[in-house]
């Protein structure tokens, strides 16, 4: 895959642009919350070719653009299907950062997936993985080179739980089942810069669980 990091918004997260090298159909892999990443893709056109939007998880830093991307590009979205009664508190997330003008619309969901769910883009297969602890249904998609985590992990770091609907206890289950995956797979996180789930089962200090 050719994969493109738009950093956007208030919070920093990380929108990414995915295309097939074979037919050059893309994905956008979270949307963030402002049109930043909407217009620059719109710049693209008529050279680009998106076929979907997929939702890590979501929270309004992720999925809130959903509704001004989907009026760009009418294309099918994917959500975990664990992340319904999450994604459905959109329209009132953002007072819980004590900003309401960042509340914002749910938009459309096409398709809710399922631990071990496929998604095929071109010639590439995308595998979905439930990770859920930082949200109900947080996910990742990968395929043989690299993987797309959302807030389930971050170079040195990990997702936090303390935000409603978080649990600890799912979280550190799922980095556990998160680590089984190969090591040499890129990790692109929502926020912050490309490692390997190598690197951090090695030297991650929230991951000390693991290395004991």
């Amino acid at each position: 895959m050719e994969i493109q990091c738009m950093t956007v918004g208030a919070f920093s997260v990380n929108t990414y642009l995915v295309q097939d090298k074979a037919t050059g159909q893309a994905a956008v892999i979270d949307t963030g919350e402002t049109i930043e990443q909407t217009e620059y893709l719109l710049s693209l056109q008529p050279s680009l070719d998106i076929r979907m939007i997929l939702l890590t998880h979501g929270h309004l830093d992720h999925a809130g653009a959903l509704t001004q991307l989907q009026q760009a590009f009418d294309v099918d979205t994917y959500l975990p299907r664990l992340e319904k009664p999450l994604f459905d508190t959109l329209p009132q997330q953002g007072d819980w950062f004590g900003a309401p003008h960042m509340n914002r619309p749910c938009g459309r969901i096409d398709h809710w997936l399922d631990d071990g769910d496929t998604i095929q883009l071109g010639e590439t297969t995308l595998h979905f993985i439930s990770t859920p602890g930082h949200t109900p249904g947080q996910g990742c998609y990968y395929d043989e080179t690299d993987i797309f985590v959302g807030d389930t992990l971050f170079s040195g770091s990990v997702g936090r739980t303390d935000l409603p609907m978080g649990n600890a206890a799912l979280m550190q289950q799922s980095l556990r089942k998160l680590m089984q995956l190969p090591g040499h797979l890129r990790v692109h996180s929502g926020h912050g810069p490309v490692t390997t789930l190598a690197q951090e089962r090695q030297s991650n200090p929230f991951l000390t669980f693991l290395r004991q």
